[in-house]
């Protein structure tokens, strides 16, 4: 098997890239998540890549809508999907546990699961604004990075709330070696962007976490909505926490 066939299988499964990809095995999924983190810097360098070529034609709030409509863009709005997911289901769900999980699987999107994505897009654009007039551009290519590795734990270390589903083939096959391996190469990114991402990437890992545990309570598991819930507000922690 080629080398590089993880970091395709992550890549297709996280972003819109055309990649045909032929016989994916459930095994394959698993072990992609340890390349989760260099997706995020694939995606992060695009960004950073939309910012210079903005740079000096374009308003910073210009700039920073289209960096962010751009990562929808990129990813599919697929953790954009699942945030909504989510806050529909413990809006409407009233505490019953199966209605949650039911309202989280229809697709159509409800109030909740508007206003939380609206909300979300509108934090990621401020901040995004604050961080270009401060000259922060490395925060474009790390946030990606943090909030990708830092869903891994929710994937392999929390149970999984339904029997069936992709993200039941995440957690049926990762295994902590992964976490381990996605650990390496996401320290070896913010290495080089110093000890100025430490303090931003420590607190989404927190929101990750924290999203988890909570979620886990009220749901009797994760899902795959969940973890592209925890991605979104885990961006969004970053760049809120590297504004300060």
């Amino acid at each position: 098997m080629s080398p590089f066939r993880p970091f395709a299988v992550a890549l297709t499964f996280l972003t819109r890239t055309p990649i045909a990809l032929r016989d994916v095995r459930e095994a394959e999924l698993g072990r992609s998540i340890a390349c989760f983190p260099a997706v995020g810097l694939m995606l992060g360098l695009v960004l950073a890549v939309a910012e210079r070529a903005g740079r000096g034609y374009l308003s910073c709030e210009l700039i920073a809508v289209g960096i962010v409509a751009l990562l929808a863009l990129l990813t599919g709005g697929l953790h954009l999907d699942g945030l909504a997911d989510v806050f529909d289901g413990l809006g409407g769900g009233r505490g019953d546990r199966a209605r949650m999980l039911a309202i989280m699987r229809d697709s159509r999107i409800g109030a909740f699961g508007a206003a939380a994505m609206s909300l979300a897009l509108l934090g990621k654009v401020f901040a995004t604004v604050e961080l270009l007039r401060a000259g922060a551009t490395w925060s474009l290519v790390i946030f990606p990075v943090a909030a990708r590795w830092g869903v891994i734990p929710l994937v392999i270390f929390f149970p999984y709330a339904r029997k069936e589903g992709l993200g039941s083939a995440f957690h049926g096959h990762a295994r902590p070696v992964h976490f381990a391996a996605a650990t390496f190469i996401a320290a070896g990114i913010l290495a080089v962007a110093g000890l100025r991402a430490a303090v931003p990437t420590a607190v989404a890992f927190t929101a990750a976490m924290g999203i988890g545990f909570w979620l886990r309570r009220r749901l009797g598991g994760l899902t795959g909505d969940v973890h592209g819930a925890a991605i979104e507000l885990s961006e969004l922690t970053f760049l809120v926490a590297a504004t300060v």
